[in-house]
């Protein structure tokens, strides 16, 4: 299933014609709910990073949300097998290791929280703080590409514009390129617009996109270019493989959206409830193991 598929089939069976960004905000809702219910394999990341000699922190990917597991290597002198570290709360690192200039080979990480540079990235407190240089092996859970076709992801200011008034400006409708429903915050200093921040990112989208909007009610020729879109084809594992739960889900957000009758949501988050048990027998049971060492996956039958 595409994205343009599940948009009509919602409306279809909801009888609605729901507004681009509204039905977009209920995709997400609902792949968040499917992605925090199953672990299924596509929730899985590798990358690949470096611990520095008398560091004791390492950044976290951008888009991470919990760990799978954190391996070191060596980068010089003897290669040798990987070692797990192993997680361990904050308070432990501190006891622990108190003095972070005394090093070590590391054992134990950490989510040690925000980065100050950054607030909203996580990063990793090493515990005994690199006695070298170690390569790293992270390999952890993230919410993949929305099935959204061809939403903004970057953008860059082509032309700041003059005359207008400055300002902040909220939930500001970008117009004009092959897309719609894109909505940003426009900050603009001295008569000029001085940065852009997406809200909702549309779909529909192209790289090279001229893109426009209408700031107060003066100023003129601020132009924005679109750089990137995510998902350009509309097309995700899930809906590829298991559409079921994702177009259950939807309409289970859908109908909750238009307060339909009650035994109308029951009904659907009835379907649902079906669907995802379906995924977390492929999820959190076939995924998990092989029939050679495991034996069949066992389901109770009712």
């Amino acid at each position: 299933m595409y994205y343009s598929e599940l948009v009509t089939a919602v409306n279809d069976y909801v009888e609605n014609n729901f507004p681009t960004v509204d039905l977009n905000r209920m995709i997400q809702q609902a792949e968040q709910r499917i992605y925090n219910t199953v672990q299924i394999q596509e929730l899985r990341k590798n990358v690949t990073g470096t611990l520095t000699s008398g560091n004791q922190y390492l950044s976290a990917p951008f888009d991470f949300l919990s760990t799978y597991s954190l391996a070191i290597y060596p980068q010089t002198g003897t290669t040798g097998s990987f070692l797990y570290l192993i997680n361990k709360d904050v308070n432990y690192m501190r006891e622990a290791y108190p003095d972070p200039s005394v090093t070590g080979q590391p054992k134990y990480y950490a989510i040690f929280g925000p980065n100050s540079a950054n607030m909203n990235e996580l990063t990793f407190i090493i515990g005994p703080t690199p006695n070298a240089n170690y390569n790293a092996e992270l390999h952890y859970f993230y919410y993949p590409d929305s099935i959204i076709q061809a939403a903004l992801s970057t953008t860059t200011i082509t032309a700041a514009g003059s005359g207008y008034t400055n300002g902040t400006y909220y939930n500001v409708a970008l117009t004009g390129g092959t897309g719609n429903s894109a909505t940003a915050t426009i900050v603009v200093s001295s008569g000029v617009v001085t940065s852009v921040t997406l809200v909702s990112k549309g779909c529909y989208y192209a790289v090279g996109d001229q893109l426009s909007a209408t700031i107060g009610s003066s100023g003129s020729g601020f132009t924005l270019t679109v750089t990137g879109v995510t998902n350009a084809g509309g097309e995700t594992w899930l809906g590829d493989n298991f559409d079921t739960a994702l177009m259950n889900a939807v309409l289970y957000e859908a109908i909750t959206y238009v307060k339909g009758d009650a035994d109308m949501v029951a009904l659907y988050k009835d379907r649902y409830t079906q669907a995802i048990t379906l995924l977390k027998n492929l999820g959190d049971g076939k995924q998990r193991g092989d029939a050679y060492r495991d034996g069949q996956v066992r389901v109770k039958v009712e």
